[in-house]
Parts: C-alpha cells; structure tokens; sequence
C-alpha cells in the first residue's frame, strides 16, 4: 500500500519516496502525517507493513476514542451555547454512545487510512470554531449573551482553531475548508457590525497559524522536488506522468456511485477496461458506445493511457455536456452528494450486497442483503437525529443558531466539494460526522426545558 510504502522508505532510507520503476523516487502525491505515524510505529516495534498492522490498529483505536471524547465535549458545547446552566450529562451519554457505537467511523481503525485522525482532528478543530463563533457573537451582540459565561478572546480561539485545522492538513489537505468557513462566518458578523479590522485579525492569526505546520513539508518539496507545494497534488501524479484530465472529464458526465469506479477509476492504467460492463448512462448513443469501445480497445492493448486516447476522451465530455450541462454540472453532483451521505458504507466489511430492488436482493443473498440494508437505515437514523438536533438548537435561537448555521455551511461546502471529484467515497464526509453526531445527541437528549439543572437556576 503507498502509504505503508512511503513510511517504510522514510524509516529505512531516511527518504519520503516511493518505489518506481524498481527505484526509489521522491514524491508528494499524499500529505505526510499518516506516513509519520506508520513510521513511528514501525519504529516503535521494529515491525514494518503486515506484521506492524495490529500495532498501527491499537493506535487508531486510541486516536478514535480519543475523538469520541472531544465529540462528547462538542455535544455538550453546542448546547452550553444557549444556556451555561443547562444540564449537560444527558448530551454527553448520548453523544458517547453514539459516538462509541458509530461503526461507520470505528471501521477505519482497522485500516491503513487517515480517517481515523482525519476525524479527531476535525473534531478538535470544531470545538475550536464553536468557541471562536461564541466569542465573536458575544463580542457583537453583547446584550444577548447569558452573564457569566467563560470565553477566550476571539484571538486565541482563532490561532488554536488555524493551528489544529494546520495539523489536520497534514493528514487530509482539504482540511483548510474548514478554516475558510470560520472565515466566512465570523466575517458575516462582524462586517455588519463595521468590525473589520477585528475580521482581519481573525484570519491573519488564524491564516499564519494554519501555515505553520506545513511549513517543514513546503521546504521539503522546495529543496527536494524543486516545487512551492503546501498540500498534495489534486491528481496525485508523479512528475512527468500524464494526467488523465479527459477521462475523468468523462468520468464525470455519468459516474455517480462508488462501485462504477471499479469499473473504470480504479483500474486505469493498469487493467484492461470493458465497455460492455458500463452503465447505460455512461453512452448518449450507440454511436458514442462504440466510440468508448473503440477507444477502450486501443487502451487495454498497452494498459496505459495515452495522450490520444485522453483527448479522445474530453472529446466526449465536451459533447455530453453540451448536451445536457444540467447533468453535468447539478444533477450527477446531487447524485454523488446522495452517495456519499446515504451509502450502506460497506466498503470495508466482506459483504457485497446491495439495498435495491430490495426482492432482488433478498433473493440472491439474505446475509449480504440484510447487512447491507441494515447499514444503509442505521446510516439513515445518525443523518436524521443530527437534523433533529440541529433544527432543536436552530429554534433555540441566539448563540445556538449563529453556532448551527456554522456548522450546516461547513456541512454543505465539504460536501460540495467532494461532489467536484470523479471518484465519490463516502468515506470523504466521515470528517462531518462529529457535528452528526454532537447534534444528534441534542436531538435524543430530550426538550430544552428538562436539560435545566434547576439547583444552579435557583
């Protein structure tokens, strides 16, 4: 595996490289956090890949336990954000229950994966961002926040806030969107309140704490690979490879669901591509069918992607969307945002089955079918009680709906995004879960008014 790869080179050549060509090659194409802690584990046991697993394995579980903590303390942050008096030990067994029996997220810490950190760190940084929106909202609309409430000066909230988003970049690089909505947010409260220049202050403490970690990976690929790189390359391609900007083009003009990446993303350029195995939504015609075919063929000759072929390819993307640029750009993009928020997630489990058409499927395979389907609703019922919890606290008002409506956006620009790339894995918005689940908890902890510690109200 690269990243397993990339720590071994970097433990025993003392290289962040991978090998090409039976050489070993210096490369950028993943950030270099997770290889760091592979590495360090190699290090720590003297084992490297396969006989490293179970000790790479024990660490995510630490790491994954320690972000359904900071979950638990986002649940009960959200809710402080209306009222310091309000009872926070309903929210916080909620939320360590849902956040400890999630399977969705504890999956990925039996995989050599980032997700694991992905989501404590993400984690970390929304509890960040909250406080950061409380104190700035405090800071504009004085009047309307509770007495006695404890808050850090909007500066410290945002130079923890970049820093922890900084070190999370180093394990997922398009962390930084986080950061650029907390931008966005507080500059909407602040502008409006002709505060600008304590807007500047946010994102210049916040922006430059944000750089620093990244700084050591910046020199490394300016010294070693001659290149100004913060992040890791979009494409992940190796110097002088060619990147396959027509097929994915392509890609993007039918392909919405993971498994049709099987058919095609994942074996580019190393395994022969069948055209008949397509979804019929990948072909406006027969004629553009056996333009694929014929194409394909060409390809599966040699196994590798050429120039041509690729411009063949944008070809076809061009000409699709031309004729139906809706399709292109809104209805595949809901289609892939569906996916990757309602997909069973069984992508690490050995089970192959599908939800629909739910008699089909119960008759090819009960086990599988049963899974699957039950995977898909336990999926359903976390998104639904985030939305009950974030529809309670947005009805709250205040603080609380300023803190919601933060979030939410945070929610649709991540997804956004993710809804930009050819291949759709659901496992990209795992990062959203801990605002899933912190609102869920809210959702099942019952009605504003029974939360109240009546001893403190008193």
């Amino acid at each position: 595996m690269l990243y397993e790869q990339m720590a071994t080179n970097w433990l025993k050549h003392g290289v962040y490289a991978m090998e090409v060509n039976g050489a070993i090659q210096p490369v950028d194409l993943r950030m270099p956090g997770y290889p760091a802690y592979l590495a360090l584990v190699y290090w720590l046991t003297g084992k490297t890949a396969a006989a490293a697993h179970l000790w790479v394995m024990l660490g995510q579980v630490i790491v994954d336990l320690i972000g359904c903590a900071v979950i638990t303390w986002l649940a009960g942050l959200l809710l402080a954000q209306e009222d310091k008096h309000a009872r926070q030990e309903p929210v916080w067994i909620a939320a360590a229950w849902l956040a400890g029996l999630c399977p969705f997220t504890a999956n990925y810490t039996a995989v050599a994966l980032t997700e694991s950190f992905a989501i404590a760190f993400t984690a970390i940084a929304l509890v960040l961002l909250v406080g950061l929106c409380g104190s700035v909202y405090g800071m504009v609309h004085p009047g309307k926040v509770p007495p006695g409430k404890q808050r850090k000066e909007y500066w410290q909230w945002a130079v923890l806030l970049g820093f922890v988003v900084g070190i999370a970049t180093l394990f997922r690089p398009e962390t930084p969107l986080l950061l650029g909505v907390a931008w966005l947010s507080v500059g909407f409260q602040l502008l409006r309140r002709g505060q600008a220049r304590a807007w500047i202050r946010i994102m210049a403490y916040s922006g430059l704490a944000c750089v620093l970690p990244l700084v050591p990976w910046a020199v490394r690929n300016a010294i070693t690979l001659h290149e100004i790189q913060f992040l890791a390359p979009k494409d992940s391609n190796l110097p002088g490879e060619l990147v396959p900007n027509g097929f994915m083009d392509w890609e993007r003009t039918w392909l919405f669901r993971m498994k049709d990446c099987y058919l095609t993303a994942w074996k580019l350029n190393g395994e022969a591509i069948d055209a008949d195995k397509l979804p019929a939504r990948a072909f406006d015609s027969a004629d553009e069918m056996q333009r694929v075919t014929m194409i394909l063929e060409r390809y599966n000759d040699e196994l590798t992607l050429t120039k041509e072929e690729d411009a063949a390819f944008e070809q076809l993307a061009r000409e699709r969307t031309d004729r139906h640029p809706l399709r292109t750009y809104l209805w595949l993009p809901a289609l892939r945002g569906v996916t990757l928020w309602f997909a069973p997630r069984i992508e690490l489990l050995p089970v192959s089955g599908t939800v629909f058409p739910l008699r089909q499927a119960w008759e090819d395979d009960k086990v599988d079918q049963s899974v699957t389907a039950g995977l898909f609703l336990l999926n359903i019922f976390y998104v639904g009680i985030g939305v009950w919890g974030a529809v309670k606290l947005w009805r709250w008002g205040g603080t609380a709906r300023y803190v919601v409506l933060t979030l939410l956006i945070y929610v649709v620009v991540r997804t956004a995004f993710l809804t930009t790339l050819e291949t759709p894995e659901p496992r990209y918005v795992l990062e959203c879960f801990p605002i899933v689940i912190a609102l869920g908890a809210i959702g099942l902890a019952g009605r504003k008014y029974d939360m109240y510690d009546p001893a403190a109200r008193r």
